[in-house]
């Protein structure tokens, strides 16, 4: 995959669902009722539920994997909230290549909903090893490489299953 400056990423359309906002925020954790209980939010000055920041990160991530493939490495994600998602509505994740170097590239993003932007961002991305004027990303040698995630089969019988 060739990434240039200025290239644009395809769009992605998510429909904003219930089911969504509600299993994003217990899959993050995120026990706050504005995300799961209509009367509570509604209380609190919201119309509806709405999706909480750790699911529109991750919905940043999927789009920009998505594009530049699984062995894509997200290095840096910095967004900002605007409008709240709201069930019923759709998201449109759009993104454009801003710059591309040494085996990176930065790609703004913006996700809009009916009633506006909710939210802007930048994501830098180390590029597949097989795109151009690349590394190989896979290599734990190379500068700044990461080490891969553990498995289940990695784990050592003193590790726990649960957070600390």
């Amino acid at each position: 995959m060739t990434a240039r400056t200025g290239d644009e990423l395809p769009p992605l359309r998510i429909p904003i669902t219930r089911t969504l906002i509600v299993a994003g925020a217990l899959a993050s954790r995120d026990y706050q009722d504005v995300h799961h209980d209509a009367e509570a939010a509604r209380e609190k000055g919201s119309p509806d539920i709405f999706m909480n920041i750790l699911t529109t990160n991750g919905l940043v991530g999927r789009y920009i994997t998505d594009h530049f493939g699984p062995r894509a490495r997200l290095r840096k994600v910095a967004i900002r909230l605007g409008a709240p998602n709201y069930p019923g509505d759709e998201m449109v994740l759009t993104g454009q290549i801003t710059s591309v170097a040494e085996g990176t590239a930065e790609v703004a993003v913006i996700g809009k909903n009916g009633i506006g932007h909710h939210v802007t961002g930048t994501v830098t991305v180390q590029l597949p090893s097989d795109a151009p004027g690349t590394t190989d990303a896979s290599r734990t040698d190379a500068p700044g490489a990461i080490d891969a995630p553990r498995t289940d089969a990695s784990r050592t019988a003193t590790t726990p299953d649960t957070p600390r």
